[in-house]
């Protein structure tokens, strides 16, 4: 898995340039549900998803504490 921090997770929904269309808790929620869904292949890292999903939770607390847009703003530079 590439992505390793909460920062890199909002960059790459900015990167896909989907804000318009789609809201960061729905992009949140969507790859959620695609790393619990690989949880299932047990070729796979199993490790690294759990960590991705619970990079996912963070975010998702953030999100809901702070706001979409604050959120955005706080993580969409990169450092």
């Amino acid at each position: 898995m590439g992505i390793t921090t909460v920062s890199e997770y909002v960059q790459f929904y900015v990167g896909l340039n989907m804000q318009d269309s789609i809201g960061l808790l729905s992009f949140v929620n969507n790859e959620k549900l695609v790393l619990k869904s690989k949880l299932e292949n047990k070729k796979l890292d199993k490790e690294s998803i759990l960590h991705g999903i619970k990079l996912l939770d963070e975010l998702t607390n953030e999100i809901r504490n702070l706001g979409e847009s604050a959120v955005l703003e706080k993580y969409a530079k990169p450092k």
